[in-house]
């Protein structure tokens, strides 16, 4: 490229480092891997000639320009796709053919003009065989600056329409040249078809372009002693353009320009293709929180349809507390002094009207818990087996392009599956009775254990013929017979009371002590079950999330570096 100044140096260096971190941007975030070799093409082109490419339909011309702009015939010419391979053109002591591969010549000349340029010249854009397009559109993010060859009678054809869309994405400048204007009649239909080609490029790219009416084939004929030829063919004005914008700052200005529209696509064509996956993800965010929400509701439930049913054993307590107290004012006497000197009789009674079936109606009611839980969990798997089933109806046609191993798409569709998948096992296989039996196991052991229900796990037995015996024992013990009855009233009346106080904290002590029990054995279940579900649904919603911060990352990056980009083209325009 020549020597450089020192400010040229610097914005060398800079280009560099912007787009060695875009190169590794995209490795990073799964880059295609044509890209990538497009940015490290044009990467590697800032160390190489000026690259002016020669793009057009096939018959348009391009190797008539390019032999007119040299002044000799250094490529075949024909009405048939001749071009059929990449034709590099560089400027060599003696005339020299080198094969670069099946898709590439490199052709040497000792022309002047060549000493600091490469000239390509491609395969037609709508040639018959396909591959020479996808050769010329794979070798385009190369070119500094682009030569587009458009023939008169046919301009803007939809083949060439689509062709410059690419070059449009690549930020390429491009130079139109309608060629064959020797077929027009007058100079007013040049007039009207250059006009044409000027409106429409500008709507195509945006910008407006150089658009030169030539003759490539009477300028060569001028050059080559017609001289007559060559102000017919309007090839002049082309080739002062050609020679003042190719004039050293104006080169290196392109040159410099080149990798940086490279690397502006790229940048804008992956912040679209990351704002397209995070608006894709935004379904799976809205599914997962579907789920958040659905267990938060199913906690909800659980808790507030717990505390009615633990409302029905308190209120078995409560009965019985009742029956006490009732039993202590019937048995507590005077007129059965007698009948409290007998232990057995007096436990039974108790036991029989007191404790009564209160252990088996609370047994019932745990029993009924346990059913109405173990029924809720297995309608809570349904539920996120059937949303996730119809979410992934919902967005079936909403497949994102890549669908191979290891893409969104397809990484995506395999979790929703095999959580899909373990969320029916666990619905086909759920058996009630085993889950019921499981949870029993814990929760009645529990009950059991802490706050058994019979007269002697309360110890209401024992304190029963305790009061009985020492009331009698008090009334028995005094002496004097005429003190006895305000004594039998006042003794007797106190242990009444005294046991109806005991009865009363002792059956509060075992509601509360059931209560926190059962509260906590099943605080214990809901948490179960709401964690099978969340680990059975992990895998998805980790990959949903690492996603989401990837593309957050993706997209941070590229603002950054597409302003870096913007900034350094805007220094390189004050060249």
């Amino acid at each position: 490229m020549g020597v450089l100044k020192k400010t040229q140096e610097a914005l060398l260096k800079e280009e560099r480092k912007i787009m060695n971190d875009l190169q590794m941007a995209l490795v990073k975030f799964g880059g295609e891997s044509e890209d990538e070799e497009s940015l490290r093409h044009s990467i590697q082109q800032l160390d190489e000639l000026f690259l002016l490419v020669v793009v057009g339909e096939f018959n348009s011309g391009k190797s008539a320009v390019i032999n007119a702009l040299l002044g000799q015939r250094v490529l075949e010419e024909g009405v048939i796709p001749t071009t059929t391979q990449i034709h590099q053109i560089r400027h060599g002591k003696v005339p020299e053919k080198t094969i670069l591969g099946d898709d590439q010549t490199v052709l040497a000349f000792p022309i002047e003009f060549l000493s600091e340029m490469t000239i390509v010249d491609t395969p037609g854009t709508n040639a018959i065989i396909r591959e020479h397009e996808t050769i010329t559109t794979h070798f385009v993010p190369r070119s500094d600056l682009v030569l587009f060859v458009t023939s008169a009678d046919r301009t803007f054809t939809e083949s060439e329409r689509a062709f410059l869309e690419q070059i449009r994405d690549w930020g390429k400048k491009v130079v139109f040249l309608i060629n064959k204007i020797d077929i027009l009649e007058s100079d007013q239909e040049i007039g009207q078809v250059e006009s044409y080609v000027r409106e429409n490029a500008h709507l195509l790219l945006g910008v407006f372009s150089e658009v030169f009416p030539i003759s490539a084939r009477g300028a060569l004929r001028a050059k080559q002693g017609e001289s007559s030829l060559w102000e017919k063919s309007r090839f002049a004005p082309f080739e002062k353009y050609i020679h003042n914008i190719l004039d050293e700052s104006s080169r290196v200005r392109l040159k410099f320009l080149n990798p940086l529209g490279v690397g502006s696509h790229l940048v804008d064509k992956y912040f679209k293709k990351a704002d397209s996956r995070m608006t894709f993800l935004k379904t799976d965010f809205d599914l997962l929180d579907d789920v958040e929400t659905q267990l938060a509701v199913y906690r909800e439930d659980m808790h507030h349809n717990f505390s009615f049913r633990m409302v029905d054993i308190e209120n078995i307590l409560l009965e019985t507390e009742k029956r006490g107290q009732l039993f202590f004012d019937e048995t507590f006497r005077m007129g059965r002094v007698f009948d409290l000197l007998n232990k057995t009789r007096i436990q039974q009674e108790f036991e029989r009207q007191v404790v009564s079936n209160a252990p088996q109606r609370i047994e019932e009611k745990v029993t009924d818990l346990i059913d109405w839980m173990v029924e809720l969990d297995l309608r809570q798997w349904q539920a996120v087996t059937e949303h996730l089933a119809g979410r992934r109806r919902e967005h079936r046609d909403r497949i994102m392009g890549d669908v191979g191993p290891g893409s969104l798409q397809y990484d995506r569709e395999r979790l929703i599956d095999e959580v899909g998948r373990e969320a029916r096992r666990v619905v086909e296989s759920y058996d009630k009775s085993r889950e019921s039996k499981a949870i029993a196991e814990h929760a009645q052991l529990a009950v059991r254990t802490s706050a058994a229900l019979g007269a002697s796990a309360l110890g209401l037995g024992a304190l029963v013929t305790v009061l009985a015996t020492t009331a009698v024992a008090d009334v028995t013990g005094v002496v004097m017979a005429s003190v006895i009855a305000s004594l039998g009233l006042f003794i007797i009346p106190a242990k009444r009371r005294q046991g109806k106080t005991k009865l009363i904290e002792r059956i509060a002590g075992v509601r509360t002590q059931l209560i926190q029990t059962l509260r906590g054995q099943f605080e214990k279940e809901i948490n179960h079950s709401i964690e099978r579900i969340q680990e059975a649904i992990a895998p998805y919603t980790r990959f949903v999330r690492a996603e989401r911060e990837k593309m957050l990352a993706m997209e941070g990056r590229l603002k950054e570096l597409k302003l870096e980009i913007d900034r350094l083209k805007g220094e390189l325009e004050k060249i």
